[in-house]
């Protein structure tokens, strides 16, 4: 039998289901879960003759699809997992009109027995009750969680399990066009992000802040939290006046949920618009005090340069102004060695650092990812103050010395994985080297219910397999991989 704890979980989480229902069935907005961050509104939808209703999505299914997705349903893992959507074909309207929209259902009340858990810190063996997108209850008896009505169960067997990660620098959009616009990055897939971890995602704009501008960016944000991502964003990019909806970066963060702060503001680069001491502490102060107002971040995110400057206007701007050190983020810190050391004194002042998850060459004048977090944590600086990003979707450039491209990368997601992975090779436990891709980034960012696994914190989950890959990945209580494969995409991504 259930606890009281456990029965009062679950009586919870169906009033909850119940609400839903109830607003679903009266073409009223539905009331967001608990922890489901930008709950997608669900309308009536009315049944076309030629097809049947599907009541879970709201969307019209033609017979051939529905007797698909009865079939992959009976072979899924998960059954409560929808399948992978059905990929366009050019044969004809009647193929494309197929295609099933996107849907994004209620949550089933998932159960995870034998977790070894790092939340991030090591808590041992534990097992967990999920539902509504929320960690309704977690405990070391896994008979209080063995009888919950109609929930899945899911057995680690020890495995471990870690809050999902947090990219805070993702072109959502794609990034790019230094080179024409046929350099322009497209926007990367649902499964990009979680076949490797990331279950939120902090978007922006950088050097195309014009063809690429804000309304692109929120439209991608609230797709992606339509899918069952957590999406959030900074309004701006590389550029003076910062690219805005309101028409100021206040406006922007106080008015336009998921833009929490601006960036990437660009400084010590030849593509940046060359930022006076003035013009940063304005675009600062207007970040701060909306951050005030709404309790959002509030940050500027800053992309460093190879520029000789380096990070002398953070300097300046912490010593002549009254702006609290959290407000200014410097990424890319780790790109010249020089840079790092001005940034670790700035981390000595109060500043949270965020080092790029970017390949380096043996003989370059930077450092990795996982180098950058080990020489951190043995300057003594706090632990809590350096983050580690991706920058997918960006396009890293190498430029001669006239400003022209000579080669280009793009940022991967699976850079933070593979950090991860080198620095738990080198020695350093795991519940040191998680903050920086999980709490750390939620703390600087004010998620509360991001980046640890704790009761009522968001249920966005990763299970390390033995090679510290992504076997299982759970984003607001949803399966997305399952056992090393992705089980959930967009609608048009292709299928494995």
């Amino acid at each position: 039998m259930c606890s009281i704890a456990v029965r009062a979980a679950c009586e919870a989480l169906w009033i909850s289901l119940r609400e839903r229902e109830f607003c679903c069935s009266n073409n009223f907005a539905p009331l967001p879960l608990a922890g489901e961050v930008g709950a997608k509104r669900r309308v009536r939808v009315r049944a076309r003759a030629c097809g049947e209703f599907d009541a879970v999505g709201g969307s019209t299914l033609t017979p051939a699809l529905s007797r698909q997705r009865e079939r992959e349903n009976s072979l899924h893992p998960l059954s409560h997992e929808p399948p992978a959507p059905v990929t366009l074909s050019p044969r004809s309207r009647s193929d494309a009109a197929a295609v099933p929209l996107p849907t994004l259902p209620p949550a089933t009340p998932l159960v995870l027995l034998n977790a070894r858990v790092f939340a991030p810190e090591p808590l041992g063996v534990r097992h967990l009750l999920l539902g509504g997108g929320s960690i309704l209850w977690m405990g070391e008896d896994a008979e209080e969680v063995r009888h919950v009505p109609g929930a899945k169960t899911l057995d680690l067997h020890g495995a471990r399990l870690v809050p999902g990660f947090i990219d805070g620098h993702v072109h959502v959009t794609g990034g790019g066009g230094e080179a024409g616009f046929s350099t322009r990055v497209p926007a990367l897939p649902l499964s990009n992000y979680t076949a490797h971890g990331i279950t939120t995602v902090i978007g922006l704009l950088g050097t195309d802040d014009v063809a690429r501008g804000p309304r692109e960016l929120i439209a991608t944000l609230y797709g992606l939290r339509e899918l069952g991502l957590s999406a959030y964003g900074h309004c701006g990019g590389y550029h003076l006046p910062p690219a805005t909806l309101t028409g100021s970066v206040r406006g922007d963060i106080v008015f336009v949920e998921p833009l929490i702060g601006v960036g990437e503001l660009a400084v010590s680069d030849h593509r940046s618009s060359q930022p006076t001491l003035d013009e940063l502490l304005r675009v600062a102060s207007e970040a701060h005090v909306a951050g005030l107002m709404t309790g959002k971040a509030g940050i500027v995110h800053l992309h460093l340069g190879d520029g000789e400057r380096g990070l002398e206007l953070v300097s300046r701007a912490l010593a002549q102004s009254e702006l609290p050190p959290r407000v200014f983020q410097p990424t890319h810190v780790n790109r010249r060695r020089a840079l790092f050391d001005e940034a670790l004194e700035l981390a000595r002042r109060g500043v949270t650092i965020d080092a790029t998850a970017f390949p380096v060459a043996e003989d370059e004048d930077a450092w990795s990812a996982a180098t950058a977090l080990l020489r951190y944590l043995d300057a003594g600086l706090p632990a809590k103050r350096f983050t580690i990003s991706s920058d997918a979707g960006g396009c890293l450039p190498c430029f001669d010395a006239h400003g022209h491209i000579e080669h280009m990368d793009v940022g991967d997601s699976g850079a933070l994985l593979e950090t991860l992975g080198d620095v738990l090779a080198a020695g350093l436990p795991l519940e040191r080297a998680l903050p920086p891709f999980t709490s750390n980034v939620a703390d600087l960012l004010r998620l509360p219910n991001k980046g640890r696994i704790a009761l009522g914190a968001d249920a966005d989950l990763l299970v390390l397999d033995d090679a510290n890959h992504a076997a299982t990945v759970i984003a607001q209580g949803r399966v997305h991989r399952h056992e090393g494969r992705t089980v959930r995409r967009g609608p048009f991504e292709p299928v494995e």
